[in-house]
């Protein structure tokens, strides 16, 4: 061992606390690259695995009924390597015991051929077999997610309604899709209200008067084909057989959830690591910096006795890559179990054969590389002025520090108490250091608000939607729009209805000019009550229009139209109909890409007669379960949800998983506190030691000497805190902005308990590193500190 390198461990001792703070930040901000990254990566890769083990599909579409000679046509269109067609319909489960009401989706399989596109992958149980078929009992495969939730094994029953009988499905096994990873209700997790079941195609054809045909195509693209091409020329080919517009993958709803997290936890994973990096190469620098002043002479003589520059720098270059080295491996065993832990929750959500959390080498590489770019930006400066000093120079004590009077006072504020205007001379006297330590403190603030503003979020768009737009206690829905008084009838004859409102979804295609946009036209009662249009920025109900579509202000500019602009709304239900509509107001919307119309109003320009596809129904208090209960008796009614039950799920999900969020930010947030404060007091602590060691002989108390050190930190925290709050309030826009896709938009709601949990989070931090201080200084050894002026 050198002499430098006994010299660089002892520094380390003597500077232990100092080095394990900033080690801490270095490992927060490592640690929160590796988790969310990590975690994204692990996502990714089971996700591609997954898709090339059950060759996921390209290309999707939906027709109403179309003979199975046609794939044979379809196969012909340029680009297209394969097609398989299948049969698919949503019905009505029940469970034994569960009040609550369930969706189910059956999937016509072949047990005897596999598919070739979207293949299943038996987790257990086996294939169902088209033999067992008998009578009213249908063998069928389940989704994982909601067998684990309703505890379903194989030969397990439940009841499903199909095409108005009674049938029952016998659990042969559990099964995984990669069409299906991702299983919800109105892009919300449901994983109880929401079952998939695989069954016997011919049996399920049968079921529905349907063989020979299908009514949902599943496309594979062959090398180099034009996704859009294909898209456009098997809409064409479809859409006398009643099909809508065929969607590539970033449409399929359970691969756009998947997208749409990765991409959420990408923008997470670099926006706050690369504030705790940045305060770490602010601490690295002021750190460094008073290191190298209190060893001038050291300095001075390695010169003298023939040490050269780059050996010097070397030294002192490596003591600062030990510190953000200790931080890099700390942030690595940080990021692999919270990594592991992100893992698992999505694994709750999103369902594989294969998950497992791993941390990619060129994630660790790049955690490397951005720890070293972090060392030398933080410490260049100040190992720069080593090969500048000059023996002889460094051998004289260092000029001292000029003083003048403080800002406040040549404002004309002359009613400054000594201590105070000692305080503000201090950091008037290094404006720098001043300015980063209160940026320091204010990044944490920010952090934090960050941390919780999903919180606020998540409660906003739930009363939004819940209490606000949704008022009723049940939707049902029907297989096809029907006769509007009809439906009506049958519904209010159900038990425990006392008001019905009745409405009409009709999927469309926007276009405007070159621009082009899925979506679909809501039709709305005119005097809506228990479904209504909620526009975010006032938070009040916007009446629903007859003379042109009230659209989400998204949308709008997705297409670039404004009030008064005419757009086109290609039906892709029934038969083809193209809509010419005037755009007549816009709306906030935290959900979706929605435009909506007086229900009659829509009825008239698709030339129907009134018809209706849904009901919201308002329900005499405790007897949801009774309707529940009787619609099941109701064959035209395919779907029925419950407010209550979706409300219960979605705070129970959300509550978990942004609790964990709060706590894993606030924690980190807290390490940057305690790092900018405790280092920065430290740091005074040894700049003034003979001035303050000096006051405590002329007579002052622990307690005043104290206040001189300590009142600058809380200066510094007292100017942060606010600073603190609009940088919060600037990261959470700039971050929401980043966010936003086309199903969701976090609306910018930060609430007055987030910025107290904030403040008090991180004055807690800031007041723990101040008693630390404070005992030094009242172990402050007078006779040391007064020995040597420099």
């Amino acid at each position: 061992m050198t002499a430098l390198d006994r010299k660089l461990l002892r520094d380390l001792r003597l500077m232990w606390s100092q080095a394990l703070t900033i080690a801490l930040v270095v490992a927060s901000g490592v640690g929160g690259f590796i988790t969310t990254l990590s975690a994204v990566d692990s996502l990714a890769l089971a996700r591609d695995r997954f898709y090339a083990q059950g060759r996921f599909a390209d290309v999707f579409a939906s027709v109403k009924r179309a003979p199975t000679s046609l794939v044979h046509a379809l196969r012909e269109i340029p680009g297209i390597a394969d097609v398989q067609a299948t049969i698919e319909q949503t019905v009505r489960v029940e469970l034994p015991g569960a009040s609550d009401p369930i969706i189910g989706i059956l999937i016509g399989v072949d047990p005897g051929a596999p598919p070739s596109m979207n293949r299943l992958t038996v987790r257990t149980g086996r294939m169902p077999d088209t033999q067992a078929t008998a009578g009213t009992v249908l063998p069928a495969l389940v989704s994982p997610g909601f067998a684990e939730k309703r505890g379903l094994a194989p030969g397990a029953q439940v009841e499903a309604l199909i095409n108005g009988h009674r049938r029952t499905l016998q659990i042969t096994g559990v099964a995984l899709s990669p069409e299906y990873v991702f299983a919800g209700l109105m892009g919300m997790p449901d994983l109880r209200g929401v079952g998939v079941f695989w069954v016997p195609g011919d049996a399920l054809a049968a079921a529905y008067d349907m063989k020979g045909a299908f009514n949902r195509v599943a496309v594979k693209l062959a090398p180099g084909a034009s996704e859009r091409a294909v898209i456009d020329a098997l809409t064409a080919r479809l859409a006398r057989f009643g099909g809508r517009e065929a969607r590539g993958r970033e449409d399929q709803p359970s691969h756009a959830m998947l997208a749409n997290e990765i991409k959420e936890q990408q923008v997470l994973g670099t926006v706050l690591p690369a504030i705790f990096l940045a305060v770490a190469a602010f601490l690295l620098n002021v750190v460094v910096s008073r290191l190298l002043a209190t060893q001038r002479e050291q300095i001075a003589a390695l010169k003298a006795l023939g040490y050269a520059n780059r050996a010097i720098a070397a030294h002192y270059l490596k003591l600062v890559l030990l510190i953000v080295g200790v931080g890099l491996l700390l942030g690595v065993a940080l990021g692999d179990r919270l990594g592991t832990m992100f893992t698992g929750l999505y694994a709750e959500f999103f369902y594989f054969p294969s998950f497992e959390h791993r941390i990619e080498p060129r994630l660790l590489a790049s955690s490397l590389g951005i720890t070293l770019v972090t060392a030398v930006a933080g410490t260049l400066n100040a190992i720069a002025s080593i090969v500048r000093l000059v023996p002889a120079e460094a051998m004289r004590p260092p000029a001292p520090g000029t003083y003048r009077r403080t800002l406040a006072e040549r404002l004309g504020v002359t009613r400054i108490g000594p201590a105070l205007r000692m305080i503000l001379r201090q950091m008037e006297r290094r404006p720098w250091r001043t300015a980063l330590g209160i940026a320091g403190i204010a990044a944490s603030v920010a952090i934090v608000v960050m941390g919780n503003f999903f919180r606020d979020a998540i409660d906003h768009i739930v009363d939004s939607q819940f209490n606000l737009s949704m008022r009723s206690d049940v939707i049902v829905w029907m297989d096809e729009a029907a006769d509007e008084a009809e439906a009506r009838r049958a519904v209010q004859r159900l038990p425990a209805v006392f008001f019905a409102e009745s409405g009409r979804d009709v999927p469309v295609r926007f276009v405007a000019g070159h621009l082009h946009e899925r979506g679909q036209i809501r039709g709305l009662s005119q005097d809506a009550q228990l479904t209504r249009i909620i526009d975010d920025r006032q938070r009040q109900a916007s009446r629903v229009r007859d003379d042109g579509l009230v659209m989400t202000d998204r949308l709008a500019a997705k297409l670039g139209l404004r009030v008064g602009d005419t757009v086109r709304a290609e039906v892709l239900e029934g038969r083809q109909r193209v809509l010419e509509l005037p755009l007549a107001a816009t709306v906030r919307e935290t959900m979706g890409l929605n435009a909506c119309l007086e229900r009659r109003a829509l009825n008239r320009a698709l030339q129907e007669a009134d018809h209706a596809s849904w009901f919201a129904l308002a329900l005499d208090r405790g007897r949801e379960a009774e309707l529940l209960a009787a619609s099941r008796n109701v064959p035209r009614l395919v779907g029925v949800f419950s407010k209550a039950a979706l409300l219960a799920n979605v705070q129970e999900v959300s509550a978990r998983n942004v609790r964990i969020m709060s706590t894993v930010l606030t924690l980190f947030a807290t390490v940057i506190a305690v790092g900018v404060v405790y280092n920065n007091a430290r740091i005074a602590l040894a700049e003034r030691a003979w001035e303050l060691a000096s006051l405590r002989v002329l007579g002052f108390t622990r307690a005043e000497v104290s206040a001189l050190l300590l009142g600058e930190m809380g200066l510094a925290v007292a100017v942060a805190l606010p600073l603190g709050m609009w940088l919060g309030f600037g990261l959470v826009h700039a971050v929401v902005g980043r966010l936003a896709s086309d199903a969701f938009f976090f609306p910018v709601v930060i609430r007055p308990r987030t910025y107290a949990w904030a403040a008090l989070a991180v004055l807690a931090a800031a007041i723990a590193s101040a008693l630390v201080v404070r005992r030094r200084i009242d172990r402050l050894d007078l006779v040391a500190a007064l020995k040597t002026r420099e």
